[in-house]
C-alpha cells in the first residue's frame, strides 16, 4: 500500500505504461492484419483471445524475474558478439514476420484466393496459434524492457494490464480500418517487414532505435490517411 503514497511509484507507473503501449504497437498491427481476414465474429473472439494471451505471457514472465533476467545472460559467441536467448528469441520472431509479412504482400500482390491448396490458411485457429508466436517474442522484450525501467513487480504489473487494456480498445478500429481501406494491409504488412528487420538486428547486436521506427511508421500513415482523404472526397464524374 505504501506505493500508492509514493510520487515516484506513480511516475514510474506512468511512464512504463507509455512504453509498454509503444511496444505494443507493432503486436497491435500484427493481430489487426491477421484478424481481418477472419469473418467479423471471428475476427473480435481472436483479437480478445490473442491479447488475453499476450496479458497472461507477460504477467507469468514478470513472475519469472530470474528467469527473465538469465535470458540476457550469454550462451556462446558469435565473433565478437554473444549470443543470449533472448538473442536467439528474437531472431526467430523477425525471421517469423519477414515470412508471414512476405507471403501475406505475395498473395495481395497475385490475387490467391484463401481455398487454395497450400495458401497460408486464415483460418481462426490458424489466426490463434500466429497470434501466440508472436505474442511469446514481444512479450520477452516488452517484459525486459520493464524490469529495466521499474523496480516493482506491482507497478510492471499494473502497467502491463493498462497497456493491454488500451491495446485491446485500439485493436479493433485498426483492424475494422485495415478491412474498410484495403490499400492500408499493404503498408501494415510493410510495418511488419521493417519491424522483423529490427527484431533481428537486435539479435545480432545492431540496435535500432525504435523511435527511427515509429516515426517512419507515422509518417507512412499520415501519408496514406491524407491520400484516403483525398479519395473520398473526389466528386464521381457523371
Amino acid at each position: 500500500m505504501h506505493l500508492l503514497s509514493d510520487p515516484n511509484a506513480w511516475i514510474s507507473l506512468l511512464t512504463l505504461s507509455v512504453m509498454e503501449i509503444v511496444l505494443g504497437i507493432d503486436n497491435i498491427v500484427f493481430i489487426s492484419v491477421l484478424t481481418a481476414r477472419l469473418p467479423p465474429e471471428q475476427a473480435k473472439r481472436a483479437r480478445q483471445i490473442g491479447l488475453g494471451l499476450a496479458l497472461v505471457f507477460r504477467i507469468i514472465l514478470l513472475m519469472l524475474l530470474s528467469f527473465l533476467i538469465g535470458l540476457s545472460a550469454p550462451l556462446f559467441s558469435i565473433g565478437d558478439h554473444p549470443v543470449s536467448w533472448r538473442d536467439i528469441i528474437l531472431f526467430a520472431g523477425g525471421a517469423f514476420l519477414l515470412v508471414k509479412a512476405t507471403l501475406e504482400i505475395h498473395k495481395g500482390i497475385e490475387g490467391e484466393e484463401e481455398s487454395k491448396s497450400g495458401a497460408v490458411g486464415a483460418t481462426f485457429n490458424a489466426v490463434i496459434a500466429q497470434i501466440i508466436v508472436i505474442d511469446m517474442v514481444f512479450s520477452v522484450d516488452s517484459i525486459i524492457t520493464a524490469i529495466g525501467m521499474a523496480e516493482h513487480v506491482e507497478i510492471m504489473v499494473v502497467a502491463v494490464i493498462i497497456a493491454m487494456a488500451v491495446m485491446y480498445l485500439a485493436s479493433g478500429p485498426i483492424s475494422a480500418f485495415i478491412h474498410k481501406h484495403p490499400t492500408t494491409k499493404m503498408l501494415a504488412l510493410s510495418f511488419l517487414l521493417l519491424i522483423g528487420v529490427a527484431l533481428i538486428a537486435d539479435a545480432a547486436g545492431f540496435h535500432i532505435p525504435r523511435a527511427y521506427i515509429y516515426f517512419a511508421m507515422a509518417f507512412s500513415a499520415g501519408v496514406e490517411f491524407v491520400n484516403i482523404l483525398a479519395k473520398s472526397k473526389k466528386t464521381p464524374i457523371a
